[in-house]
């Protein structure tokens, strides 16, 4: 096994940075997608993101219903159209977000999980739900990117579930998504040092 295989940078321990292995059901997929090593860091990078919002969200606000599980299985396959349109990995495009879903409706993935691969993008979309704004959180805030829209949305949220006025959720998001995007260099880092294509 080499460096580059999906199974290894998925599960390895990772000094730096540190980061949660991939479910093995993410995992496995990817496999089987032949996912390039770069597609994998990056799905790596964000589930470690999404992992440390759940965990936040589960102890600052745990009246607020949401399914945590979906929201690390949306984190660690978002992307995994990009197996099928690999230049966007390096550079802009949308198309791996339909095909990322067909892709996973092929493999037998229910639609309510499959749906990340979609909805990572187009958080304003009716029916949006709190995992699929987490995983978008996850898929800005781990290279440091913030997005005021989806903080705001993520803040309703937060502040409709418990009642704290939305000016006390917006300081606590935005200090915790302050110290995770504190990390981004290293995440990019880590994602940079795999390659675009298998070997």
């Amino acid at each position: 096994m080499t460096a580059d295989d999906t199974p290894s940078i998925a599960t390895d321990d990772t000094a730096d940075p540190p980061l949660r292995p991939l479910p093995r059901r993410a995992t496995v997929l990817l496999e089987r997608v032949d996912a390039p090593p770069r597609l994998v860091a990056h799905l790596r990078a964000v589930h470690d993101v999404a992992a440390q919002l759940v965990a936040w969200v589960r102890e600052r606000c745990p009246r607020l219903e949401f399914d945590a599980e979906a929201v690390l299985f949306g984190a660690a396959t978002h992307d995994i159209g990009k197996a099928r349109h690999p230049a966007e990995l390096s550079g802009p495009g949308a198309r791996h977000e339909a095909a990322g879903r067909e892709l996973l409706l092929a493999h037998g993935v229910p639609a309510e999980l499959a749906r990340f691969a979609g909805t990572h993008a187009s958080w304003t979309a009716p029916g949006t739900g709190v995992e699929d704004l987490l995983v978008s959180l996850a898929d800005k805030v781990w290279k440091n990117k913030r997005v005021p829209e989806l903080e705001d949305l993520v803040v309703t949220r937060l502040a409709g579930a418990d009642g704290r006025p939305a000016w006390q959720w917006f300081m606590e998001l935005d200090e915790t998504l302050t110290a995770l995007g504190e990390g981004a260099d290293h995440r990019l880092a880590y994602q940079m040092s795999h390659s675009l294509t298998r070997r």
